[in-house]
């Protein structure tokens, strides 16, 4: 019985042993005739297809978020353009000199730039080197012996790249291409911008001509394009090509993101600052491309998501006026408007909403265009802007720091009545030289009054002083409270700190103290905190930091933060958080939270700045009632004439209106405007555009003094 149970057993082994054989038997028998039929019935066809067939990925551009003003007007977008792109292919290098001949030429054709950064120019009969500075490693990277011409030059990459026409225009096409392949790189998996913002007709006939043009592949990308032209520049910013400075940058901050060599980022403004929202997330495509570059198909992996929208605070009609107005000022008073001809140099105009902080305009002049930036600015235009001698490309109104002249003396009068040093009542009589001071080669200096009808102001108090704009007051009150009071509440309204504005490049500015002087070397005295006193000496402010100083005056001596961007919005309909915008921009321009002590400012002390800045404009003997008369909204303000060194006096007018209810506080400063208030010209067509008043040209006062107000 055992026996036969084990016979069972061994022949059903065998069975599926004989089983498993024949079944592998006939899957190597299906893959060889499978195999057979590949390589031999049909090899040839199959081969053919697989050199017609290769597979590349390639990244799709998200487009670039726009920047809007606070009502919904579009300054900045990104439009969809075609552009030219070529891959590496399989091909000599004659095959592709042709090609780039035949492409450059169709894009001639059409007025269509490309791609050209070889550093050789050629005039009708002269070779030049474009950048003379770094030619020399130039050189040296490129293996050029040292004492090679231009001319030299030139003909050695013809050789390097085996070009093998005798036409210099047509040799100078093809090595612009060539330079740009070998400096910038390409593969058959990463593809070189040829030409952004291509026509039409260029690309219909560069299609058509497909099968001459080895690897190009026209690609519908977004662009960046400014509607506004100079408008709010120095607060947008500009896109360009990233740099490896910018790359660098970007990992110092934190930043993982994958940049590749011709993206285009944020330089300057908000443009930079805002980077990481803006650019957006990018997609992925595979295209299919024959072994000889040409592209026999695409379709979309993974589809890019736009970048978030940056809603300013801003108000585009207002930014205009301001701008406009700021120029007009400054050409008025470069051409003698005021009595005589002044080399006015350039200015700022900063407008801040008092209850919110929010910055409604923000001008600096002159302005430059950031769409030419987009695209590579060209050497000469690049060169107008850096060798202007005004800076167009430096906003003045947050990136330079100034003395403020007699507009800070409001800040002087707060901190001597608040300590006591003072009182609302009490008056100082201003007889002439304030003796005991000593600072250069000025012994007891006086006021402004003194120096030019050679008598002083009389007795005052201290809202008299600010409408007359009193240098003597100010020295003996600042004097009896001494630097560490007056440092305290100038901290307090923000003078010689950051705004926190959320753009990168903002400059802290100075507000002299004991410290500072040590750091820049210069012997405190008494004759240091008198300048000090009245806004010289060691101060040295933004305009924007002005303008934050005037809105908390407004405002009763509240805090405010500063602010340009209202939103942020997403691509996907949702709003950032403000908190998590707050915790980026504190990261990213490494601000610390605010640690001022919170100064409860009485409302007696308000009060007498706010008389002393109304008396300016309307009282008899202000200094700037000339130019207020008969204006319909009143205007609390002070005039300011900085002098710097002993050729420049900079204009500055500081103010708020409406003096019974403010809403928004203006600070002008021209460079070398010499008064204070020639530059109120400026903050009238602000506040007429503001109230939506603006309904013709202002009367000016031709009339008005023109004594020089030194230190007011």
């Amino acid at each position: 019985m055992r026996y036969l149970n084990q016979k069972n057993e061994l022949e059903k082994s065998n069975f599926r042993y004989n089983l498993l054989t024949a079944v592998a038997y006939l899957i190597g028998i299906v893959i060889l005739i499978r195999l057979f039929d590949l390589q031999i019935v049909n090899g040839a066809e199959y081969r053919e297809t697989s050199n017609t067939r290769l597979t590349r990925e390639a990244r799709i551009e998200a487009a670039r978020g726009s920047i809007l003003d606070r009502n919904g007007n579009v300054l900045v977008s990104t439009e969809m353009q075609f552009s030219l792109e070529m891959y590496r292919s399989k091909t000599e290098d004659e095959q592709l000199n042709n090609s780039i001949l035949l492409m450059t030429n169709i894009l001639e054709q059409n007025g269509n730039s490309y791609v050209d950064t070889f550093p050789i120019s050629i005039n009708p009969f002269e070779y030049h080197f474009n950048n003379e500075e770094e030619l020399k490693q130039w050189k040296i990277k490129y293996d050029i012996p040292e004492t090679a011409s231009a001319e030299e030059a030139f003909y050695l990459f013809r050789d390097k790249y085996n070009i093998n026409s005798e036409n210099i225009k047509e040799i100078r096409q093809i090595l612009a291409i060539r330079y740009a392949i070998t400096t910038i790189g390409y593969s058959t998996t990463r593809s070189i911008k040829i030409s952004d913002n291509i026509s039409r007709e260029s690309a219909v006939q560069l299609q058509e001509n497909s099968q001459n043009l080895t690897g190009i592949n026209i690609v519908v990308e977004p662009i960046r394009v400014y509607h506004t032209g100079t408008l709010a520049s120095h607060i947008i910013g500009y896109v360009s090509r990233i740099s490896k400075n910018n790359q660098d940058e970007f990992k110092a901050n934190g930043d993982t993101y994958e940049y590749e060599a011709d993206d285009k980022v944020g330089q300057t403004g908000i443009e930079k600052t805002f980077e990481e929202y803006l650019r957006g997330e990018d997609g992925t495509k595979q295209i299919d491309m024959s072994v000889d570059g040409t592209v026999t198909g695409e379709y979309t992996s993974q589809e890019a998501i736009g970048g978030a929208d940056v809603v300013l605070t801003i108000d585009a009609n207002l930014q205009e006026i301001t701008e406009k107005a700021l120029e007009d000022n400054i050409m008025q008073i470069r051409n003698g408007g005021f009595g005589q001809p002044v080399d006015a140099q350039g200015g700022a105009a900063v407008v801040v909403n008092v209850k919110t902080g929010e910055v409604l305009a923000m001008a600096s002049y002159p302005d430059y265009e950031p769409g030419l930036f987009y695209n590579g600015i060209s050497k000469s235009q690049l060169d107008e802007y850096n060798n202007n001698p005004y800076h167009p490309l430096y906003s003045k109104a947050f990136q330079s720091a100034y003395a403020p002249g007699s507009t800070f003396k409001m800040v002087t009068a707060i901190a001597a009545l608040e300590t006591g040093s003072t009182t609302t009542t009490e008056k100082i009589n201003d007889n002439g030289p304030y003796y005991g001071l000593v600072t250069g080669d000025v012994q007891d200096p006086a006021c402004w009054y003194y120096n030019d009808y050679g008598r002083g102001h009389g007795p005052l108090n201290i809202s008299q002083a600010i409408q007359k704009s009193c240098n003597y007051f100010f020295f003996e009150v600042g004097i009896r409270m001494g630097i560490d009071n007056l440092a305290k509440y100038a901290n307090y309204f923000g003078l010689g700190s950051k705004t926190g504005i959320e753009i990168i490049g903002e400059r802290s500015g100075t507000l002299a103290q004991k410290s500072v002087a040590e750091e820049k070397k210069v012997v405190w005295s008494k004759a240091q905190l008198a300048y000090a006193s009245i806004g010289q000496g060691l101060n040295a402010f933004t305009p924007l930091q002005m303008a934050k100083y005037i809105a908390m005056i407004a405002n009763g001596g509240q805090k405010l933060d500063i602010s340009i961007i209202r939103s942020v919005n997403k691509s996907n309909g949702t709003q950032v958080p403000r908190t998590e915008i707050d915790e980026f921009i504190n990261k990213k321009l490494g601000l610390q939270d605010d640690q001022t002590e919170d100064i409860q400012i009485s409302e007696e002390t308000i009060r007498a700045v706010h008389q002393g800045m109304l008396a300016v404009t309307e009282g008899e003997g202000g200094t700037a009632v000339s130019s207020f008369r008969d204006f319909p909204i009143q205007v609390g303000g002070k005039t300011g004439s900085a002098e710097v060194g002993k050729t420049r006096t900079d204009g500055w007018f500081a103010g708020f209106a409406p003096y019974d209810n403010p809403e928004i506080a203006v600070v002008v400063m021209v460079e070398n405007g010499l008064h204070g208030y020639y530059t109120a010209e400026t903050v009238k067509q602000i506040i007429y555009e503001y109230f939506g008043m603006n309904m013709g040209e202002i009367n000016e006062d031709m009339s008005a003094s023109t004594e020089i107000e030194a230190f007011i």
